[in-house]
């Protein structure tokens, strides 16, 4: 009984093995090089144990090839992936091959039934249904209608000051958290900018959409783990269904989206609200679309989902930065100073300002929004390999664009994990950058990201407000690397971001 038992346990152990290493000859066979993978976790040594973040594993794999081909094999478990190398590789599959890699691989992993809300963002919508949203989207975004809600984003700026003065009066020993302070901000500019409504942000008893936020960015290890898992097995994703947006964050925003509009529809019949905003636009939309509430909420979480979590990792991130070096922060300062006026910088002279837009990029350099990237081929292509021979990229393979590898490079930045803003000091060194495929700190081509500007204003405006405001220095709770957190997908400061701040006379 004995043997047969160990017998049986044996040839489920093979047939387990083979399974998981069946596909590990993907690659060789189309004579792509790349590392071994391993059992389990394939190229991703730090898939489920989340020690490391996994944009360091590919850098590793980066900086073995980057000087013999353009793109090697990898395997995110045992699903084949490709890996560009080359960031002129990277810049076609953006642009010029931009049909053959037209969708994101997110797409794969949602759907309607499983999550509404996301499966709907422009982000992971494919083929037509993603044109359709871009094109309702993109006359929400325009520069009038953003310069529209710029007073908004004054006021917001001034009651972030109040609350930051209220934190060095309370004097806490680990000084403010950055990361807090930018949520705080942005939660409230983008619910006002966006839906007309106040979160009370700054005040000690905030709406709970903060709450709720943070609960919609910060996700359990469970689920974590089952991303790893349904990402590694794709076939698992009939059985496990993926919900990015938790049920109660999604009910908490659909009432959310009714508060807005019955308000907005009362104060316009009272005439008590004269705005051209983005709540505008969208219920202007969906009278033309006939869409329902739950539809309504799917376009508007495309201005929320993206504005939320984004802009204040580049907010916090950008003060962590200037707090570190003294002489940026002071040449900022007197930049920002000599253009001032009545203590704010008039929305057509915001984007002229050339050094805290060097900052500005410099920043999303070291602690991009997204430092990678995963497309899905959509259309097959034969690509050239530099030292090997050319390759076939089938349709539905995974694409890997790791920005971070590239903007880190030596080779295309000295000294890369120095802060110099200066890098970007030329006014059109960013955009050459980004069409060379180095620097991409929103992405290119068609699918560049939508709310960029929106963003960019929300950012610089919060700056400005306190580089004008108070001396900021970074507090010794915080790191002094620059070393991201294992856990997350977006490039945020292990261990957080703690700010010692100091008003200015």
């Amino acid at each position: 009984m004995i043997g047969v038992t160990l017998a049986l346990v044996l040839i489920l152990a093979g047939v387990v093995y083979t399974a998981m290493t069946w596909h590990f000859n993907y690659w060789r066979k189309r004579q792509v090089p790349g590392p071994k993978p391993k059992l389990i976790t394939g190229n991703y040594p730090n898939l489920y144990t989340m020690k490391r973040n996994m944009i360091y594993d590919l850098n590793d794999i980066y900086e073995k090839y980057k000087s013999k081909y353009d793109a090697v094999g990898i395997f995110s478990g045992r699903v084949p992936q490709l890996l560009v190398i080359s960031p002129e590789l990277a810049r076609r599959v953006f642009v010029s091959s931009f049909k053959n890699f037209h969708d994101n691989a997110l797409s794969r992993l949602t759907d309607e039934n499983t999550d509404f809300i996301l499966s709907n963002n422009p982000f992971s919508l494919t083929g037509e249904k993603w044109k359709q949203r871009r094109a309702d989207i993109t006359p929400g975004l325009t520069n009038g209608r953003i310069k529209s809600v710029y007073p908004v984003t004054n006021k917001v700026c001034q009651q972030m000051t109040e609350w930051v003065k209220k934190q060095i009066r309370l004097g806490a020993a680990e000084g403010v958290n950055a990361k807090d302070l930018s949520l705080r901000f942005t939660t409230e500019m983008v619910t006002d900018c966006v839906l007309g409504l106040g979160a009370d942000s700054f005040t000690d008893n905030p709406t709970p959409i903060m709450a709720y936020i943070k609960d919609l960015f910060n996700p359990k290890w469970t689920f974590m783990t089952l991303f790893a898992l349904v990402n590694s097995f794709p076939s698992l994703s009939h059985l496990i269904k993926l919900r990015f947006v938790p049920h109660h964050v999604e009910r908490f925003f659909i009432g959310l989206m009714e508060t807005a509009v019955q308000s907005r529809k009362s104060q316009l019949a009272t005439g008590q609200f004269q705005r051209t905003d983005f709540l505008d636009y969208l219920m202007q939309l969906g009278e033309k679309r006939n869409l329902d509430t739950r539809h309504l909420l799917a376009h508007t979480m495309t201005f929320l989902l993206d504005g939320f979590e984004t802009v204040a990792g580049v907010l916090s991130h950008m003060l962590l930065l200037l707090g570190r070096d003294d002489v940026v922060q002071q040449r900022l300062r007197e930049e920002i100073q000599s253009h001032l006026q009545d203590g704010i910088i008039p929305y057509d002279k915001l984007h002229e300002l050339p050094y805290l837009d060097a900052c500005l990029h410099e920043s999303i350099r070291l602690f991009p929004p997204g430092f990678m990237t995963s497309k899905l081929c959509t259309e097959s292509v034969e690509l050239p390999n530099k030292d090997g021979p050319d390759f076939t990229v089938e349709k539905g393979t995974v694409v890997v664009i790791p920005h971070f590898c590239h903007m880190m490079d030596e080779e295309y930045f000295p000294n890369p994990q120095i802060y110099n803003p200066e890098r970007f000091m030329d006014p059109d060194v960013a955009k050459n950058l980004r069409e060379r495929g180095v620097y991409m700190g929103f992405g290119d081509g068609p699918r560049i990201c939508l709310g960029m500007r929106f963003a960019t204003s929300q950012i610089k405006a919060a700056i400005v407000e306190l580089i004008s405001k108070f001396n900021v220095k970074v507090n010794p709770k915080t790191r002094k690397d620059n070393l991201y957190d294992p856990t997350l997908f977006l490039a945020n400061l292990n261990g957080g971001i703690w700010l010692d701040m100091e008003v200015r006379q």
